[in-house]
């Protein structure tokens, strides 16, 4: 699920924090980063129990619904709709989902009630609900398009969830776009009949993917020095105290990837600085970024400089 360009945008986010005056030493940014890196798996986690509260909230009220003789509320012929929706069924009773949530504890909607039933209470009164209830027996298909239907128009983009995980955890925040993705297509691709479709990110690709955020982030910090002798000189036209700190840490991280890092070719590393810079710096710094990582590489290749190695590094 954490793809390398959202590893380097935390490593990026780090960096610029202690070159801010972040106090923190480098173990406890490490620690911060491992944690960031990790939790994105926590978030996936519990936005996948969300369903799940959901489904069991949709049983519950449709059979206190059943069981009153007189007065019942005022969705009571629609709770049973929701409850028995064979995708939100699935992913209730998914052994792997049931078992993780078990494990990290992360029994969240049980203890956020209030959002569970706000956010039941809009889809019941929304217009998708209205079109999939006429439905008289949805197929699999359908019922996946309704889960998916929600997701999108009023899950993911509802206000008090977003306020809710900011204040669960600040990093969230940032990796809310990420996981809403991968959640969709997980949602999209879901067959009810085989309970491995709903997928997991594979722990030891985690355990990479955190590892490489770490090493970067300790190249970036303890070679500091270097690296801004590296980026001195070759930008003629710019003093450095008129290059964005932002600007010069994505180069500098750029650098240390060229240097330190054999496997990664030199075009995947500039193409994916070039688009972190587009979506966090100043309208020009694509430019030029791309005008000195383009000149660094053009040098460091000439020089022999760059220790790469491995399949399309040529």
């Amino acid at each position: 699920m954490l793809t390398r360009r959202h590893i380097r945008i935390k490593i990026m986010q780090s960096v610029y924090a202690l070159s801010n005056g972040n106090q923190n030493s480098l173990s406890e940014e490490v620690n911060f980063i491992k944690n960031s890196l990790t939790g994105v798996f926590d978030l996936y986690l519990i936005k996948l129990a969300f369903f799940k509260q959901l489904q069991k909230h949709a049983a519950s009220q449709h059979e206190i619904n059943r069981t009153r003789v007189r007065i019942k509320d005022s969705f009571a012929e629609l709770h049973q709709a929701i409850a028995n929706n064979k995708s939100l069924l699935f992913i209730s009773n998914n052994k792997k989902l049931i078992q993780f949530i078990s494990n990290k504890k992360l029994n969240h909607w049980e203890l956020e009630f209030d959002y569970i039933k706000k956010i039941y209470n809009s889809i019941l009164t929304s217009e998708v609900f209205e079109t999939y209830n006429k439905i008289e027996s949805p197929s699999d298909e359908e019922d996946i398009r309704f889960v998916v239907s929600i997701f999108k128009n009023i899950i993911a983009p509802d206000d008090s969830l977003y306020h809710y995980f900011e204040d669960l955890n600040m990093t969230w925040i940032d990796d809310l776009p990420l996981v809403n993705t991968f959640l969709l297509k997980q949602l999209k691709r879901l067959d009810l009949n085989s309970e491995s479709s709903l997928e997991f990110p594979d722990h030891n690709e985690s355990i990479e993917d955190v590892k490489f955020g770490i090493e970067l982030f300790e190249k970036a910090i303890v070679n500091e020095e270097e690296l801004q002798k590296e980026l001195d000189g070759k930008t003629p036209n710019w003093d450095s105290e008129r290059i964005a700190n932002l600007d010069a840490i994505l180069i500098k991280l750029a650098i240390a990837e060229l240097f330190y890092f054999s496997n990664i070719p030199p075009k995947v590393t500039l193409n994916e600085y070039l688009e972190i810079a587009k979506e966090y710096s100043t309208p020009k710094s694509n430019l030029f970024i791309n005008g000195v990582l383009d000149s660094l590489v053009k040098e460091y290749e000439k020089s022999n400089r760059m220790n790469k190695q491995g399949r399309g590094l040529l």
